[in-house]
């Protein structure tokens, strides 16, 4: 038999994570698994995101970030010091992953594959090559402009 809660203390909600703080000086000095896409992932999934999606966004924060990516497609990751509160922390790209998710695991994963559009398999020699990209790419583009536009929350130039 259990015994009753004899607490008189309202119970706290169950408050999920704020967004995370996608910065420079956040990244240094940064535990292991706490750096800003790894606080980003657990935010994407305690917001429901899937876990595969989850996971793929990490790494495409992480990459622009380490591989200096242009700052359009950095500020798509939330790496904009002068982002709105809605963008900010990649905010933006967590609400087109939960609104699209097909079209953000195939964009996601293309700007991957490109390293953030640098280059691509060429399809005769299936070597990666710098400065050549394959025409879906094209389509990459056109759904992160329709997706992200000032309309769907972020801006880019």
């Amino acid at each position: 038999m259990s015994k009753p809660s004899t607490s008189v203390l309202t119970p706290s909600r169950k408050t999920l994570p704020a967004p995370p703080r996608l910065a420079l000086d956040a990244v240094l000095g940064c535990a292991y698994l706490h750096y800003p896409w790894d606080d980003w992932e657990r935010f994407a999934l305690s917001r429901g995101l899937d876990a595969e999606l989850a996971g793929l966004g990490r790494l495409l924060i992480r990459e622009a970030f380490n591989h200096s990516w242009e700052a359009w497609l950095q500020n798509l990751c939330g790496w904009g010091d002068d982002l709105s509160a809605d963008q900010a922390g990649g905010q933006a790209l967590l609400a087109f992953a939960l609104r699209a998710p097909e079209k953000a695991r195939w964009c996601f994963s293309r700007l991957m594959d490109t390293d953030g559009l640098r280059g691509d398999y060429h399809p005769k020699t299936q070597e990666w090559t710098w400065g050549y990209l394959r025409l879906d790419v094209r389509r990459v583009l056109s759904t992160l402009h329709n997706q992200l536009s000032p309309d769907n929350g972020l801006v880019h130039s």
